[in-house]
């Protein structure tokens, strides 16, 4: 093979692979990102219900505050009722203490709604710590697993810009254009001729510049993309005798 047309598949190769890199690299912060959401998402579920109960806990507060002054005034009017002068002032007075006494037994049918909202939260709690313990530790192995491959894709990433480079060095100065003003307009600069096509832009190749391209001896551009060919000879197939 023409060692230039060599060097030109060897840079398409290393583009390649460099793209390749590049493209895992980005993954990395995405990863980190949706780790980060889902790590997100149940921090949230155990912070709400800590707020449940949090809520629960202080509506329950306030119906025992109000049913101590519920009783405080059934007290009150109990101690009334020995000081009424008429039947009339004493069976209001009973009415307004049976009154209280609904208020009473409503406030705490309340606190017994709210002590059994918050057992049933307390266990959710316990619940909701346990999965976001574990989704702590994932998290946490997912980050030390991207980080150690973000670290192996930068040294991969080194490595390869030294090997395209090294290669790019090799080619004079109108061959690098060539392959540069190629590459920026078609995405890629190198093309395979294999049965008489481009293999790139499936454009059907004249025969006399098929035969050609098979020696691999000069540059030839594609007529249709404008692509660099090379012919990549067929491996040979060894027979096998019984």
């Amino acid at each position: 093979m023409n060692p230039d047309l060599e060097k030109l598949v060897q840079l398409q190769k290393a583009d390649a692979e460099l793209r390749r890199v590049e493209t895992a690299l980005q993954e990395v912060p995405r990863q980190r990102a949706e780790a980060e959401g889902l790590l997100q998402q149940e921090r949230q579920r155990l912070d709400q219900a800590k707020e449940a109960l949090a809520e629960s806990q202080k509506a329950r507060r306030q119906h025992e505050g109000g049913l101590q002054d519920l009783e405080t005034k059934r007290s009150k009017y109990k101690g009334q009722l020995m000081d009424v002068k008429t039947n009339k002032e004493y069976t209001a007075m009973l009415h307004e203490i049976e009154n209280v006494e609904r208020e009473i037994k409503a406030r705490e049918d309340q606190i017994l709604v709210e002590m059994e909202r918050a057992e049933g939260l307390t266990a959710e709690i316990k619940q909701e710590e346990v999965v976001f313990k574990a989704a702590e530790e994932r998290h946490r192995t997912l980050a030390r697993t991207l980080e150690e491959r973000q670290k192996a894709l930068d040294a991969e990433r080194t490595e390869l810009t030294k090997s395209r480079d090294a290669v790019a060095q090799g080619l004079g100065g109108d061959l690098l254009e060539l392959y540069g003003r190629v590459a920026r307009l078609r995405g890629s600069a190198v093309a395979e001729a294999r049965d008489e096509m481009c293999q790139v832009c499936h454009v059907k190749l004249r025969p006399q510049m098929y035969m050609n391209l098979k020696h691999n001896a000069e540059i030839v551009q594609c007529p249709a993309c404008n692509r660099i060919l090379y012919f990549e000879p067929p491996v040979p197939v060894v027979a096998h005798h019984p």
